[in-house]
């Protein structure tokens, strides 16, 4: 059953992808993205021959330096970026791509040593019944990274009441057809992402405090990246947030424990243990 998988949203994702495989990123700031979104993985704890999974694989983005630090990894989407993936990853010999979803993972239940799903089960409609999927998947013991776009509940009022503005806004770009979007969205990055952060960065060089600014968390990231972003925040047909104690709850209910949750942007990623 496929119940919980957005069709429009799983296309959406996979022409956004084709045009952004990441190609344009280098390796650098690659591996410094990767870090950002793992910084609390524990991978000290993980057997040389742990097998995995990444849910929503996309490209492959992430599974590029998972890959290397475990014994298996199974990257599951159902989009057409898993032919890119395929392809991206081709030299990887311990990776095996699925063409399925959260509801139809297409591997066993209690098989996995550690999981991660990163901005994806945000974009599907019952975010705690994704989480259950993936929870079902591990073994006893066995982490879980999530990355889910957070409710700006660390941020102030007028914070807030900006992202209420661009959330219409994305709700009317979303329905644009495919090249119409990709323009738009460049747009976005050009005039509203990049300006943004050099004003950032340009402050932090002078030793201000730019956390709270909005966009200062691509003060040190390439345009490609700010290009990649706006097109995914601003083209997807489906996005939920939440706030750090909702996905707390979430991860609980799943049958999480340990809960621990990253302090620095991007927000919010968090991690935790199958009971």
């Amino acid at each position: 059953m496929k119940n919980n998988l957005d069709i429009k949203t799983v296309e959406s994702f996979g022409d956004e992808w084709k045009r952004f495989d990441q190609s344009g990123m280098d390796f650098e700031e690659s591996q410094k993205v990767f870090n950002e979104y793992f910084s609390i993985f524990p991978w000290d704890d993980l057997d040389e021959n742990a097998v995995g999974f990444d849910m929503g694989c996309g490209t492959g983005r992430w599974a590029r330096f998972a890959a290397q630090r475990v014994g298996h990894l199974n990257c599951i989407d159902p989009s057409s970026a898993l032919d890119i993936a395929k392809r991206k990853l081709e030299d990887f010999e311990n990776v095996t791509f699925i063409n399925g979803s959260v509801d139809e993972p297409g591997i066993n239940k209690d098989s996995q040593d550690f999981g991660y799903s990163l901005g994806v089960l945000h974009h599907i409609h019952d975010t705690s019944l994704a989480i259950k999927s993936c929870v079902s998947l591990l073994k006893v013991d066995a982490p879980l990274l999530l990355y889910l776009y957070y409710s700006f509940d660390n941020r102030p009022l007028w914070f807030r009441a900006i992202w209420k503005i661009s959330d219409f806004v994305r709700k009317i770009i979303h329905r644009f057809p495919p090249k119409a979007k990709h323009v738009v969205t460049d747009l976005i990055a050009l005039f509203i992402y990049f300006p943004l952060a050099k004003i950032s960065l340009m402050l932090a060089k002078l030793n201000v405090n730019t956390n709270k600014l909005p966009l200062s968390f691509y003060k040190d990231h390439s345009f490609y990246t700010m290009r990649t972003d706006a097109r995914d925040r601003f083209g997807t047909p489906l996005e939920q947030r939440f706030s750090r104690d909702e996905i707390k709850k979430m991860m609980e209910n799943a049958g999480l424990h340990n809960i621990r949750f990253s302090e620095h942007a991007p927000f919010w990623c968090a991690i935790g243990r199958k009971r």
